[in-house]
């Protein structure tokens, strides 16, 4: 496998990194605190949905090392941390499992941890990690903003059917898996769901406490009562959350938001052209670069 390489944006001279432990809800997760010389503003990275480690590392590519270092070396500091379940996947699929309890605890102690070091605390998540931006926000006032890239707000198993229709174009997706996925999606979607529905029968093998918490959150919703600035990011290319399903809800719910769509981007927000893939995943690449420069000249 290829190793990571920094991207040439980032200069680990102007920074250093140090590693540390988050303690949250009786559990731990060891993170990286990422400081450049004497910050005044921070942000602490929210990793997609998946069993993902502190750096997003994805095949070849680690698109949050990417965003930090980027960061750092324009004199941002930087906190990122392993989720709960990375290195661990069998925990989403345990009984109780919800994005709430895997996200919210270990991001507000990361808040907390990095208001140590700076003035103001922003968190940028990607994916899942922009989903539920807003409700660790709600959660702690010393969020200070919110940078979203590629949050989806349309509902996760409505858009995994959809992806999957995708796939079936791009990568041979076999049209009983798609069927498999409506199945699934619509006994999500039923008022009979309970925390009794076996996991068998909801996408991904995803316990249905996940889905239930899912079903009870509207991230724009939340996201609308904060009384902070948010800047949305989206990919032209990502085929995950689209420009199509996703960002109307950010744009017509946040109308003072912030909204720029980098038109080349895919879901890492890694700069190409023609239709995304899966395979493009394990192309190494890096975080395009107006990803950093519109991050930081965002941020006060």
């Amino acid at each position: 496998m290829t190793a990571w390489t920094p991207p040439p944006y980032a200069d680990p001279t102007v920074f250093t990194e140090q590693g540390l432990v988050l303690e949250a809800a009786g559990q731990t997760v060891p993170g990286t605190l990422t400081l450049p010389d004497r910050p005044t503003v921070g942000v602490v990275l929210l990793a997609g949905g998946g069993p993902f480690d502190r750096d997003e590392t994805s095949g070849p590519n680690k698109p949050l090392k990417d965003l930090a270092w980027g960061l750092a070396t324009q004199g941002i500091a930087v906190l990122r941390f392993d989720k709960l379940t990375a290195n661990r996947p069998e925990a989403m699929a345990a009984p109780g499992y919800t994005m709430t309890a895997e996200y919210v605890p270990h991001a507000i102690a990361a808040v907390r941890t990095l208001a140590e070091h700076v003035d103001q605390v922003f968190l940028v998540g990607h994916s899942m990690g922009g989903k539920v931006a807003p409700k660790i926000a709600a959660e702690e006032p010393l969020v200070a903003g919110l940078v979203i890239m590629a949050g989806d707000t349309q509902p996760m198993h409505h858009s995994a059917v959809r992806v999957m229709k995708y796939l079936a174009e791009t990568e041979a997706v076999p049209p009983e898996t798609i069927a498999v996925f409506e199945r699934q999606a619509a006994v999500v979607d039923s008022p009979a769901l309970s925390l009794d529905t076996p996991p068998t029968d909801l996408p991904f093998g995803m316990p249905a406490s996940f889905w239930l918490d899912l079903r009870e959150y509207d991230p724009v919703a939340t996201a609308a009562k904060l009384d902070v600035p948010i800047l949305v990011l989206q990919g032209g290319r990502d085929y995950q959350v689209t420009v199509a399903d996703d960002l109307p809800a950010w744009r017509d719910g946040l109308p003072g938001a912030t909204i720029k769509i980098l038109d080349a981007g895919n879901h890492l927000f890694f700069a190409g052209s023609g239709p995304s893939t899966m395979a493009d995943y394990q192309v190494p690449g890096h975080v395009d670069p107006v990803v950093i420069s519109t991050i930081v000249d965002w941020l006060p």
